[in-house]
């Protein structure tokens, strides 16, 4: 089987890179850093530095790829990151780069990957998505809007790319063990004006930054879970991790007002002061 990967370089990525590597697959591993990439053997997998925002780079890849790969049998559309803190907090720009990166780059990669897909017998392209798509808490609006997005575009592909034999599949983790914590903890830092009426919450925000990192579910066990599930079962979207059957049950069941005042109450704005 052919497997293209994006965003190898640590967590999920990695672990996914290295799980199909383990079982005989032919991997291309992309990373915006190619020295990241250095845990595959080269000779076997194919490494590739890769910017997911880049679409000229995108296209000269799966040029590339076009001259030495017969087809792409699985496409991983993982790369991605979190920009953390209050809504309101956050510039255009930073708003952009959060949509670029996890929502903008998984369709322009699908694009580039089509005709290689187009000549699996069986292609399946994953989007990995989020159980926080499906539960908005506070100080990670960006984020979840993203991957709340990432679903509803996986959703209509699914159903467009149905006709030409692509599968497509949204994994909506939980909490992983990764360094995606400690990537969003490094965006918190100097996000918050000394005058931010969200300042004395400064302590939440990044207890909300590493929460994926409390109580986690190995990058590894993940991966070998949902490269199990894809290949026996027929659904369209998947859970796996802790907290990713909870969490989408509390959306489901709670009232809203109910669910905003826990989550109010845990992130600390019940308390604030007007």
């Amino acid at each position: 089987m052919n497997v293209l990967i994006t965003g190898c370089s640590s967590g999920i990525g990695r672990a996914l890179a290295e799980a199909c590597f383990a079982r005989g697959d032919t991997v291309v591993a992309t990373a915006r850093n190619l020295d990241s990439l250095n845990y595959l053997d080269s000779d076997k997998a194919i490494c590739r530095a890769l910017d997911v925002n880049d679409d000229d780079a995108i296209e000269q890849l799966f040029s590339s790829l076009e001259k030495s790969l017969t087809s792409i049998d699985l496409l991983i559309n993982n790369a991605g990151y979190a920009a953390m803190g209050p809504v309101t907090e956050l510039d255009r720009q930073a708003l952009l780069k959060q949509f670029e990166t996890n929502v903008f780059a998984p369709v322009s990669v699908t694009r580039a990957a089509l005709p290689l897909l187009r000549k699996s017998s069986r292609a399946q392209v994953v989007n990995i998505g989020s159980v926080s798509g499906i539960l908005t808490t506070p100080f990670s609006g960006a984020y979840c809007a993203t991957k709340a997005a990432v679903h509803a575009l996986s959703d209509a592909m699914r159903m467009e790319l149905k006709p030409f034999s692509i599968d497509v599949i949204t994994v909506q983790p939980g909490a992983i063990q990764s360094s995606f914590g400690d990537n969003s903890l490094a965006g918190v830092e100097n996000l918050l004006a000394d005058k931010s009426m969200f300042k004395p919450l400064e302590a939440k925000i990044r207890e909300r930054a590493v929460a994926s990192q409390q109580n986690p579910t190995t990058a590894e066990d993940f991966a070998q879970e949902m490269l199990e599930r894809i290949s026996t079962s027929n659904k369209a979207e998947i859970r796996i991790g802790n907290g990713s059957r909870a969490l989408p049950f509390l959306k489901r069941w709670l009232p809203t007002a109910t669910v905003d005042k826990i989550l109010s109450k845990k992130f600390g704005l019940a308390a604030l002061k007007p």
